[in-house]
């Protein structure tokens, strides 16, 4: 009896310290609520509420966008340069085209604006798809080039100024740019509702369709999942590509918050959605991580960056103390999910080790724990 109580008393011990590890971010979040309404009685009012979740939504759009990549094992470092090409995009096109053969000058109305800058994103992404999965180029090496790249055509079309004066002209009919950064829609910041919207339709492909499910199978084992019939190359593609939207619609939002569009804005934000992804608990090494998780990690990094500000700490030890966060968060990841097995991935096609493998790829759930 003895020894069978303490096997219940371990395992109970261990799903409790498993249930923290699982809750950090949601905790962390909850600390930091606590700890800075209790230093400043101004930081948990509505009205600052809701601008830190402004500034958050810029993270968490790129956050969600970075956790599609790295769901599938890669990695997307040119998103930060990414959303300053849209907002330059952006601006150059509210600013108006000229068009040297007709000597006209064409405006395009705010939703052409809004798809062509989304569209721009897009098209980023889907470079960056085939350098890594056309043509087997690391991720880390293709992304990194194509943040020096997008970086440098926005420093080119601005000759390194900051585009101003996006208000437009009613006479134009390119007017409501500032809508994205200052409206609200009942109390609600717009960028907010972005970010909500964004979320839930990509928390809906990734738990309720099948392309969600090719995802984590690629991103567990992409070998297995090949194997199974999954299109990998396909799905590679399209997280590269879903990931250069999300920074674009998060270029627009930034610019019409500042009411203009530098060739520097989103300047090591790469950074900051990979920090929001690790905190919410997603894996590294692909095939790990909730839509969920990834937002709340944004919120951490964002109300302790705002709290950080609203006490008074200054810029550097801001950098400390995020830094240690994200460090921490990824000590945490390795307790909870601990170094992937190689036999997952040693198995060769055509032997009998593959059908298993394959079998377990499609039995993984987001948080890659077996569903069946």
């Amino acid at each position: 009896m003895s020894t069978t109580t303490t096997l219940i008393q371990q395992r109970k011990q261990f799903s409790f310290t498993k249930l923290l590890i699982s809750a950090r971010a949601f905790l962390a979040l909850i600390l930091i609520i606590v700890v800075f309404s209790f230093l400043s009685p101004n930081y948990l009012t509505v009205d600052n509420v809701l601008i830190m979740a402004s500034h958050v939504a810029i993270y968490a759009l790129l956050g969600m966008g970075m956790l599609m990549v790295i769901l599938n094992g890669g990695i997307d470092l040119s998103v930060g340069s990414t959303l300053g090409f849209s907002a330059v995009i952006a601006g150059f096109l509210l600013q108006g085209v000229p068009i040297q053969i007709f000597g006209l000058v064409l405006f395009p109305s705010l939703p052409v604006v809004v798809l062509l800058s989304c569209g721009v994103g897009a098209l980023v992404g889907l470079v960056n798809g085939i350098l890594v999965a056309r043509f087997n180029v690391a991720p880390f090496v293709a992304t990194l080039g194509m943040l020096y790249v997008v970086r440098g055509l926005a420093l080119l079309m601005t000759n390194g100024l900051t585009v101003n004066d996006l208000a437009g002209d009613p006479e134009l009919g390119n007017t409501g740019f500032s809508w994205l950064g200052f409206n609200r829609i009942l109390g609600i910041p717009i960028g907010v509702i972005i970010m909500g919207v964004v979320a839930i339709v990509l928390g809906i492909v990734l738990s309720r369709t099948t392309f969600g499910r090719w995802l984590y199978a690629s991103g567990g084992n992409e070998r297995a999942a090949e194997l199974s019939g999954v299109p990998v190359k396909t799905v590679k593609v399209s997280v590269y590509v879903i990931s250069g939207v999300c920074a674009a619609i998060a270029g627009l939002i930034l610019a019409s918050t500042l009411t203009s569009a530098s060739p520097n804005a989103g300047n090591t934000y790469e950074l900051t959605a990979i920090a929001a992804v690790v905190i919410g608990g997603a894996s590294l090494m692909g095939g790990r991580g909730t839509i969920g998780g990834t937002l709340l990690g944004a919120f951490v990094i964002g109300f302790l960056s705002d709290g950080l500000v609203i006490v008074g700490v200054s810029a550097y030890w801001q950098m400390v103390f995020i830094g240690a966060v994200i460090v921490v968060a990824v000590l945490l990841n390795s307790l909870q999910y601990g170094r992937r097995p190689r036999a997952a991935s040693a198995a060769p096609s055509g032997t009998k080790g593959a059908s298993p493998t394959t079998a377990s790829v499609q039995n993984v759930g987001p948080e890659g724990d077996r569903t069946s």
